[in-house]
């Protein structure tokens, strides 16, 4: 079936950016500050610190460049202007296998770029599966964003997030609570357009 949002995928494919970028604020509004996913999230999404970013690359090489650019970028901003940045691809890695190949070419670049221990990649997509899961067990969707998407952090913010939650496990674990509760149906309607 294909997506408005992102064209055919077998050949005209393009960009509607404005409902990538609204989809993708629903998600971080409605599911990861909304259920709590991450209890970061909401500082800096208040403050306005999040950088919203629809990449319109077709290849994984196009997206391996605009991430380049989004890491130097993000490096060379204050913290207080953008503390991270959702790179959204919805045009490419459409296949999670794919996709989570390409994340070692994504950390391969923040060595490269010499960013290691400034700057990381964390992960999303709409087929995201933890090793030793099934496809549909309901704790992927902590994972789980509306359109492939590459999360640049930088390391300090994740280090002071860290020490204000010493035990990760615990967000891990009320978050597959939160999850397990809600169901797949109730994670349908949270998403959904009409959805309030």
């Amino acid at each position: 079936m294909t997506d408005p949002a992102i064209g055919n995928p077998g050949g005209d494919a393009a960009l509607d950016e404005a409902r990538v970028l609204a989809d993708t604020r629903r998600w971080l509004e409605r599911a990861v500050i909304g259920l709590n996913l991450c209890p970061f999230a909401k500082a800096v999404y208040v403050k306005e610190q999040v950088r919203f970013v629809a990449s319109d690359a077709t290849t994984p090489e196009q997206l391996l460049e605009q991430l380049g650019e989004e890491l130097v970028l993000l490096r060379d901003t204050p913290a207080e202007q953008v503390d991270t940045t959702l790179l959204v691809h919805p045009l490419v890695l459409g296949d999670f296998l794919d996709y989570n190949d390409f994340l070692d070419q994504a950390d391969a670049l923040v060595e490269a770029l010499e960013l290691d221990g400034v700057l990381q990649v964390a992960s999303f997509h709409p087929d995201y599966q933890f090793a030793d899961s099934r496809p549909d067990d309901i704790e992927n969707y902590s994972n789980r964003a509306p359109y492939p998407t590459l999360h640049l952090l930088r390391e300090d913010s994740v280090a002071r997030a860290v020490e204000a939650y010493p035990d990760p496990d615990v967000i891990v674990e009320r978050n597959y609570a939160t999850l397990r509760k809600l169901g797949h149906e109730g994670w349908r309607r949270l998403l959904a357009d009409e959805a309030g």
